[in-house]
């Protein structure tokens, strides 16, 4: 019974990490908005929907191992395809904005069809599964996300090599190095820290719009470099928000808009919550493949975020902890 014991002492340390990351999140945003007077509930909405997603993806991972993360994704593609938008309101230009929020739902949803492909063993559903992760990522070109389609099969080429990994800590070191080298990168942008050419070529594809966003950000950031200057006000204090065609309010860069508005102590906080799901994949008694392939996932989303706000749409936000929790559930006809 040692090594049952072991697995169960080893998932409560996690879900333990996990309730003290998101409710400190959500603890130092009313922090931040009551000494600046900012808004907190959009923050305490996107902790609310990790949340309850990842209960969500917990129980229906438990109860059905492959049907529930086939059924996510057919659900998350369904919604990509009948509102493209996914909330109303004007598009602020790609690919800023919905845009963004659209590939990173299609990314999830490859996510959830390649690990319930990994999940079963049934060789002909196997293929069916795969062919539905293909399709998710065509669908993200026709629907004109470029990014969406190159993340989505990006997603579905690490799935395929995941088989063949076997210690996964090697895979979830890797996945959180690309995570810092796309937040890294965000940064020199922002702060102008890369050389002339390379800093055109980036602003051609990122558009001089959201670079002016970011560099207000840090700006911001840098003048209240603890608490930030309140959650939900950075359209008030930013001149490129302000000038911006279809302002949102938004930095369009989760680590931008954590220090601007709620300071490094916020940044600390989303770093941490990331390292927190790939903690939960590395300890999860699910088979590496699909520790590996969810990480995948949560990573492709990690750099959508880094450079949008795909983490402003609570769709997404739920989506993200449907995937963590139904690669760390336990199917219920493993348990000892």
């Amino acid at each position: 019974m040692a090594g049952p014991q072991a697995d169960g002492e080893r998932r409560g340390v996690s879900d333990a990490a996990g309730v003290v990351v998101l409710g400190s999140c959500a603890v130092w945003s009313l922090v931040s908005a009551t000494v600046h007077g900012g808004r907190p509930e959009g923050v305490l909405l996107a902790v609310l929907a990790v949340a309850a997603g990842y209960a969500a993806g917990r129980i229906c991972g438990a109860l059905l191992p492959v049907a529930a993360p086939c059924g996510a994704a057919l659900a998350g593609l369904g919604l990509a395809i009948g509102t493209p938008y996914l909330v109303p309101g004007p598009e602020p230009g790609v690919p800023l904005g919905h845009a963004g929020a659209t590939a990173a739902l299609l990314v999830l949803c490859t996510g959830a069809a390649c690990c319930a492909a990994w999940g079963t063993s049934v060789p002909a559903l196997r293929l069916a599964l795969r062919a539905l992760a293909a399709g998710i990522a065509v669908t993200a070109a026709l629907l004109g996300s470029p990014t969406g389609a190159v993340l989505c099969a990006a997603v579905l080429l690490c799935s395929s090599a995941a088989g063949a990994l076997r210690p996964r800590g090697a895979g979830i070191a890797g996945l959180a190095v690309a995570a810092t080298l796309v937040t890294g990168t965000v940064w020199a942008v922002a702060g102008q820290a890369l050389p002339d050419g390379l800093t055109v070529s980036l602003q051609a594809r990122l558009t001089a719009q959201r670079v002016d966003l970011w560099q207000d950000a840090l700006r911001l950031g840098g003048d209240e470099l603890l608490l930030g200057v309140g959650p939900g006000r950075f359209g008030e204090l930013s001149r490129a928000a302000a000038a911006a065609p279809h302002p949102d309010g938004k930095p369009h860069s989760a680590p931008l808009q954590q220090l601007a508005e709620q300071g490094l102590v916020g940044l600390v906080l989303l770093g941490a919550a990331f390292a927190w799901v790939l903690h939960a994949l590395w300890r999860t008694a699910r088979p590496t493949p699909v520790a590996l392939t969810a990480g995948a996932a949560l990573t492709a989303l990690a750099a959508v975020a880094a450079v949008g706000n795909a983490l402003s749409f609570t769709t997404v936000s739920v989506g993200a902890g449907l995937l963590a929790g139904l690669a760390t559930a336990r199917p219920l006809g493993e348990q000892p």
